[in-house]
């Protein structure tokens, strides 16, 4: 297709391929050593790479599944006068991926991977095989993520650990671990190409972009740094194959999950105020009546400095740090007033009225 990008929501594998160049070994000024060679230097740190991300697939595949859903879709005829009525049965099957965020057996995915299996059969597949039955937790749309609750008795469960998405930097290695075409714990290495990527595929974005050439059968898979923290939830590619591919930053993919374990939905944060961009500033753009930025004071127009210590240079700095917290959690801002003397506030979030996306 000419000119035309095609999505695809899926799940990541992908490959990574990486060099480096070690410093030579800094020689005593009394003792000759053996001279090493850059040859000899690329391969030493080869082989450290090598072992330092297979440890990373040993320490995470233990917390990643294989979700396998079951729908059932009845074909509609209709006779002569038109009156509907029931056909065939068929028996729709889906698979996608999966990770384990709680010892208690919640795991968090994306929701087009059960998306109208809700009330019919989720089947979860262990690292070791084991199969087990799961149930539908709760999702958000505006973000394509989901929570299941794997029912499996008493018994405790190997939980991801998590990571701070926010500290990830364009060109740092990640991995995936997932499913493709059922392949189960395949892993797959690439590095973080772009930060905060809007691509008209979902209500609210915020993507990691990865050059991984990912594959059907990953949706929900997790994506984990050096040291084995989840840092997103794999979500989509552009066409297959392509190495162009997108996660949900873990800090609100976690966000999310949290909220949808305790309630079931998740309630977008806000606090009663939108921003805009102005000459290369951030400003409160206008302010809502009896709403947490009112009962502080703020005003249309005052510069945002700074959100939980983190400096704002754009709209979407400011609702990435506000989107990755939950209701009732208290965030500070840094703003300053017509040229004045910096001032902060703390806020407490409010649910947004209605839905923000």
């Amino acid at each position: 297709m000419t000119g035309r990008r095609k999505w695809i929501l899926i799940g990541f594998c992908g490959v990574m391929f990486g060099s480096a160049l070690i410093s030579a070994l800094q020689r005593s000024s009394n003792t000759a050593e053996p001279e090493i060679s850059p040859q000899d230097d690329a391969t030493n740190y080869a082989h450290q790479l090598n072992n330092i991300m297979a440890n990373v697939a040993d320490k995470v595949k233990s917390s990643v599944v294989v979700i396998r859903t079951e729908k059932v879709r009845f074909t509609i005829h209709r006779d002569l006068l038109g009156n509907p009525w029931y056909g065939e049965r068929e028996n729709l099957m889906g698979e996608g991926s999966g990770v384990i965020i709680d010892e208690r057996g919640y795991v968090l995915t994306s929701w087009h991977v059960i998306e109208g299996a809700m009330a019919q059969r989720i089947e979860v597949v262990l690292n070791d095989e084991t199969k087990l039955p799961a149930r539908y937790v709760g999702h958000d749309q505006a973000t394509d993520l989901a929570v299941l609750r794997i029912d499996g008795g008493n018994r405790t469960y190997p939980a991801v650990e998590p990571g701070d998405s926010d500290r990830l930097r364009v060109g740092h290695m990640v991995m995936a671990i997932g499913s493709p075409y059922s392949l189960q714990s395949s892993v797959s290495m690439g590095h973080v190409s772009q930060k905060g990527r809007h691509m008209q595929i979902l209500p609210y974005e915020d993507f990691l972009q990865t050059d991984m050439a990912l594959n059907k059968g990953n949706s929900g898979g997790p994506l984990v740094d050096v040291d084995g923290r989840l840092v997103g939830i794999n979500a989509a590619i552009l066409g297959e194959g392509t190495g162009i591919a997108f996660a949900v930053p873990s800090n609100l993919a976690m966000a999310v999950a949290n909220s949808l374990i305790k309630t079931g939905q998740h309630e977008w944060p806000w606090i009663g105020a939108f921003f805009r961009e102005n000459e290369g500033r951030v400003e409160i753009e206008n302010v809502y009546v009896d709403t947490p930025a009112a009962r502080v004071g703020l005003r249309a127009g005052d510069e945002v400095l700074s959100v939980n210590d983190k400096s704002i240079h754009k709209a979407d700095d400011a609702l990435r740090e506000i989107f990755n917290h939950v209701v009732g959690n208290e965030i500070r801002l840094v703003l300053q007033r017509a040229g004045g003397t910096p001032f902060s506030v703390d806020l407490t979030l409010e649910q947004f009225p209605g839905r923000p996306y």
